[in-house]
């Protein structure tokens, strides 16, 4: 029987940038295609047939039984110079799970490969997850551009489709994942819930000039809007016990010795519930306009994604904790199991993470506990 540490070393050298160490597997490049690849393969060698769904999800089946199918599995995509653990971790376990699982199947059970989790190339997370359950127009997503002005549509060759009727063939979803922080000392642990999230773009415009020989007083610089809100995010998250983070910003005509005239800032919000939620980006937000009255500079707020608090099904939690001997825990990190979960019951097994570290090449868990997880996963599929 292959154990972890066989299958993960075939696929852990896909995508990983010689430099930093992290993985830059955007989705439908060429490395998260090779992460497709890998997938096939692994699919036929278990003699598991694979479907694709019109939306760039990958379903790879194990059994034909007449009952509804349990779904598992996770994603391939990273953020940019992401650790190798988030996503890839659900679905090499999922393939090693139905390994341990007893033949024949009463069941037929998916693995799944989820598209775009990460939002990291077209913005939208778990966009894949979103087309499935209608969560988003099939139109929408297929005009999304990446920085580099190509659609979702050139990148997947066709326009999504949407839901498919997938879902009515699966009576529960159950997803593997790496623990994102340090709320575990156990090797194993279910998810109860997921903080409500989402994104907003932060537009700063203001008058590009010289640096030189513009006076530091007729400035209309739009960059010290967005240094002030940036800090006034951090303040007003820590005031409420919530998160906020501006990972990413442009800058136009973005010159060493140019006064900007444009900023763009993307804003990541959460927090335990929803009015926590708006009440940080509103505050935010006024903090921003504030400010621009006084640096003579214009500030605007777009929604670009926001998802609802979720809590995943008691009664699977329940069974799978009581199961398991295994702790339970929310996490504040967005999953395609949130999305899914307003559709079919969903649980969450995650999988302890020494460092607390994610989204960075320093994520890490052991093999010891990653086979711990494994062993999980086959328990609550069987």
């Amino acid at each position: 029987m292959t154990g972890f540490r066989e299958l993960w070393d075939q696929l852990a050298p896909i995508g990983r940038d010689p430099g930093s160490g992290g993985y830059l597997r955007y989705a439908w490049t060429p490395a998260e295609m090779a992460c497709r690849e890998w997938f096939r393969a692994q699919a036929d060698a278990r003699d598991m047939p694979v479907e694709e769904d019109g939306n760039g999800n990958l379903i790879a089946w194990y059994g034909t039984g007449p009952g509804p199918a349990v779904l598992t599995g996770s994603h391939f995509d990273s953020v940019p110079h992401g650790g190798a653990y988030d996503g890839p971790l659900g679905i090499v376990s999922a393939f090693l799970a139905v390994d341990r699982l007893p033949r024949p199947r009463r069941r037929p059970i998916g693995v799944v490969a989820f598209a775009e989790e990460e939002g990291a190339r077209f913005g939208v997370p778990c966009l894949g997850s979103r087309l499935l359950t209608g969560a988003i127009e099939p139109a929408r997503a297929a005009a999304l551009t990446d920085r580099d002005g190509v659609t979702v549509e050139a990148a997947l060759g066709a326009r999504p489709t949407g839901p498919t009727g997938l879902l009515d063939r699966v009576d529960c979803y159950v997803e593997l994942h790496i623990e994102q922080g340090r709320a575990l000392d156990v090797p194993v642990g279910v998810g109860t819930a997921i903080w409500p999230h989402g994104r907003w773009r932060l537009d700063f415009t203001g008058e590009a000039n010289h640096a030189g020989t513009t006076r530091m007083a007729d400035r209309r610089d739009p960059m010290l809007t967005y240094a002030y809100t940036v800090l006034a995010a951090n303040k007003e998250a820590r005031l409420r016990g919530a998160h906020a983070t501006v990972g990413r910003v442009s800058v136009e005509p973005n010159a060493t010795n140019a006064v900007p005239a444009l900023v763009r800032g993307w804003l990541d919000a959460r927090a335990a519930d929803a009015q926590t939620l708006s009440g940080l980006v509103e505050a935010v937000h006024k903090r921003a306009v504030d400010r621009a009255a006084r640096d003579g500079t214009v500030v605007t707020l777009t929604e670009e994604s926001v998802s609802p608090v979720v809590g995943f099904d008691g009664g699977l939690v329940d069974r799978c904790a009581n199961l398991l001997g295994a702790p339970v825990l929310p996490t504040a990190a967005g999953h395609d199991a949130g999305v899914l979960s307003a559709h079919v019951p969903t649980v969450m097994l995650f999988v302890r993470n020494p460092t607390g570290i994610s989204h960075s090449p320093a994520e890490y868990a052991t093999d010891e506990d990653c086979e711990a997880g494994v062993e999980a996963l086959a328990a609550v599929l069987a």
